[in-house]
């Protein structure tokens, strides 16, 4: 076993990342689980809550960048810890404010201090797992996205009945400072891809601008795909739980049920599907299609589950099945996409690609809160919380053909010049005498 990846200090740190992400997604969720009673007791149109749902993307993307080209020359350990204590502070004025300006700037400072999250815990997780073996752990990551919103989905309604919804931002504040504490002890820095670098630095490795890489169309496809799913994702993250009472007539409780439930069951498919691409690697089936193509698949049919709804007669409780699908399927993307673009990125600007990456996926997030605002307050009845999501199925359903069509690893590092590179040869020497991932 080498020191430099230890399986079960692997695994630990990936478990740390995944309740980074947990907490990450729950500060996400926080305001559209409490959408009612605080458009209730702030006035809020439906524009205008849509404006606080949306302001959190308003600087998330310049931030994201920012932290990955620090992630490539500062330790992500310390960037983690840095993260962890503002979103605690933020929760502050969240709890205490009844003024529409300073809700909007709390919810833009944290969505810079969020910005960098997931990519920044990506590269993290990547410093202590080889290629091949990386699609587990970064599902498991991007699976406490999804235990994040399952315990809001479950705990906020009921903090917002007994104690009010201002009650929530401060729960979050302390459970996010109890992360802090404890990745503070345990946190460490992988010297994975030191290692890789040492043992192929006879290699020579070429130079790639990043005006290059983001040329290259299979980069330019997984920033689609990415873009494409957190539409998906802001949508029901600031809307769904609104749909479920409005439109749908549920109680505050029992709507936070049903969302739970809607995350729950994303779960095995997101990780049934990240172990179906993991099988097609381990028995010959090319990248392009292990990751590229199947992610372009569930997309499609969870784009198709979104639009369902406005051309067929459905039910209340096939409508929430069909946005179970939906949610469930779209998450896949966070797990292979990043695993797509490490195959393809020397590992020293792997943490800026990730971060533009997810930085131009942010976009979506900002634009699909604020465009379903707009459709919901513009339009009678229901129609406009079906049209929003009928949008976002269609954005889905186009995006994911740039994966079917432009997705290809294996021709892209051949057109970068990467075919026997460092970060290539090294992930395969580490891969020959570590257990990790097994």
């Amino acid at each position: 076993m080498s020191n430099t990846h230890p399986p079960r200090r692997a695994w630990g740190i990936a478990t740390l990342l995944f309740l980074f992400m947990a907490v990450n997604f729950a500060d996400k969720i926080a305001v559209g689980l409490l959408a009612v009673p605080m458009m209730d007791e702030l006035k809020l149109s439906p524009a205008q809550f849509g404006l606080i749902g949306s302001s959190f993307f308003w600087l998330f993307a310049v931030a994201g960048i920012v932290g990955g080209f620090t992630a490539n020359r500062v330790a992500t350990t310390g960037l983690l810890l840095a993260m962890g204590v503002v979103w605690s502070l933020l929760q502050v004025p969240m709890a205490l404010s009844s003024s529409l300006i300073i809700l909007i700037a709390a919810r833009i400072l944290l969505g810079v201090a969020e910005g960098p999250a997931f990519p920044v815990a990506i590269h993290a997780c990547y410093k202590w797992f080889p290629d091949n073996r990386r699609d587990m752990p970064a599902a498991l990551i991007a699976q406490g996205s999804t235990i994040g919103l399952l315990a809001a989905g479950m705990l906020m309604p009921l903090i917002t009945l007994h104690w009010g919804w201002r009650a929530n931002f401060l729960v979050m504040g302390a459970a996010t400072a109890i992360w802090v504490v404890i990745w503070k002890l345990l946190g460490r820095e992988g010297r994975l891809d030191a290692h890789a670098a040492t043992a192929a630095s006879a290699l020579p490795q070429p130079r790639i601008s990043y005006a290059r890489l983001l040329r290259e169309p299979t980069i330019v496809a997984c920033f689609v795909l990415h873009f494409v799913a957190y539409w998906a994702l802001a949508l029901t993250l600031t809307w769904l739980p609104a749909f479920l009472q409005r439109a749908l007539g549920y109680g505050n409780v029992e709507s936070g049920r049903l969302y739970a439930l809607i995350v729950a069951l994303s779960v095995p498919v997101s990780m049934g599907s990240t172990w179906l691409a993991r099988r097609m690697l381990a028995h010959g089936v090319s990248s392009r299609h292990a990751r590229g193509t199947l992610s372009s698949i569930l997309l499609v049919l969870a784009g198709a589950a979104f639009v369902a709804p406005i051309v067929f007669d459905v039910t209340h409780v096939t409508r929430i099945v069909l946005i179970a699908v939906a949610v469930g399927m779209a998450p896949v993307i966070y797990a292979l996409v990043p695993s797509v673009l490490a195959e393809i990125v020397p590992a020293a600007q792997r943490g800026a690609i990730l971060a533009i990456d997810n930085s131009i996926a942010s976009i979506a997030g900002a634009l699909a809160p604020l465009i379903t605002g707009f459709l919901v307050q513009g339009m009678t009845g229901n129609t406009g919380y079906d049209v929003g999501f009928a949008l976002g199925g269609g954005i889905m359903l186009v995006g994911a053909m740039a994966g079917v069509l432009f997705v290809d690893p294996e021709k892209a590092r051949h057109s970068l010049g990467l075919a026997a590179t460092a970060g290539r040869v090294g992930s395969a020497s580490a891969d020959s005498r570590s257990p990790v991932g097994n």
